[in-house]
């Protein structure tokens, strides 16, 4: 136990890097790594302390492992620089080092998405069925049903940006379920925007409905995706938590996932002010789908163009 071993070193990068940078700033694999490394010092810690020769060794491994616990076990106030930090680089790049499990939630959405569209069309009954008799009236009147928002748009904007984050706590949420929530959210908003699309084309209302999703979809329907994709880390962590133990495996996803949750609220609030104040108006059709095709580029270059790492 005299001698050095080099992950102690490892570890106290780590801890140096975190403490320069923010815990946040960590990726998953970093996270799992500073998890193990401290559970390996932990060990060496505790022969250390069998023997009187090795007081000095035990107390800088007690100390190393002191400030490496604050840092997995406890949570820094957050700062305005570095909330701005998260957003700005730290969510990028977790949503990249996620991006199998974002994919995933939208093809299950799509799934939904295609199989309610079929259904619908060859069975209009289902569209009554899951939309209600007022909807569908209303629909076959050839009128939006959007249409009351335009009276009432702060109370609107506040009432959808509820609904919304709702529906994302809930996608999020189900993750605890192994997954079976998450999945179950996608298909089900999946399959009622198919049976939604179905009625409107129907009625001759395609091109109402989707000027109206345009400006604020683009953003709201990510953070959704996102949102499942953050469940299904959840998900993954408490199922398959492979060589850590299912505490420690939980605990490194569950801090993913929640980064993952934190980015999309802005996004949210946005789509909800954007869906109470512009996208049920009369505005034309054109600048209702520039006003989309901008936001979701926008997203694009934020989400996927990489910042430069501060040392």
């Amino acid at each position: 136990m005299e001698r050095r071993k080099p992950y102690w070193d490892k570890l106290e990068a780590l801890v140096a890097a975190c403490a320069r940078r923010g815990v946040a700033a960590l990726d998953r694999d970093e996270l799992r790594e500073l998890a193990l490394l401290y559970r390996q010092t932990a060990a060496d810690l505790s022969v250390a302390r069998e023997s009187p020769a090795n007081a000095a060794l035990a107390r800088y491994l007690n100390a190393l492992l002191g400030r490496a616990h604050n840092l997995i076990y406890s949570g820094h106030a957050p700062r305005a620089r570095g909330i701005l930090d998260f957003y700005r680089r730290v969510y990028p790049a977790v949503f990249r080092s996620t991006l199998p499990y974002t994919a995933l939630a939208f093809g299950i959405f799509m799934l939904g998405m295609v199989a309610g569209t079929l259904m619908a069309w060859a069975d209009p009954g289902l569209e009554r069925l899951m939309l209600g008799g007022q909807m569908i009236d209303t629909i076959e009147r050839g009128e939006m049903w959007t249409h009351s928002i335009v009276g009432i748009k702060p109370l609107a904007s506040s009432a959808i940006t509820t609904n919304n984050l709702s529906v994302t706590f809930a996608a999020f949420a189900g993750g605890v379920l192994g997954g079976i929530g998450t999945a179950y959210m996608m298909l089900f908003n999946g399959l009622l925007i198919g049976v939604i699309g179905s009625a409107c084309q129907r009625a001759g209302m395609g091109l109402q409905l989707w000027s109206f999703v345009a400006p604020h979809g683009t953003l709201e329907l990510p953070a959704i995706f996102i949102a499942g994709g953050a469940g299904l880390v959840l998900a993954q962590g408490i199922l398959f938590p492979g060589p850590l133990p299912r505490r420690d495996s939980i605990a490194l996803a569950g801090r993913t996932a929640i980064r993952l949750l934190l980015g999309v609220l802005p996004m949210l609030v946005i789509a909800g002010i954007i869906e109470g104040f512009i996208s049920p108006t009369a505005a034309p059709v054109g600048l209702k789908f520039v006003i989309g095709a901008a936001l979701f580029t926008l997203l694009l270059l934020y989400l996927f163009v990489p910042r430069e790492t501060p040392e």
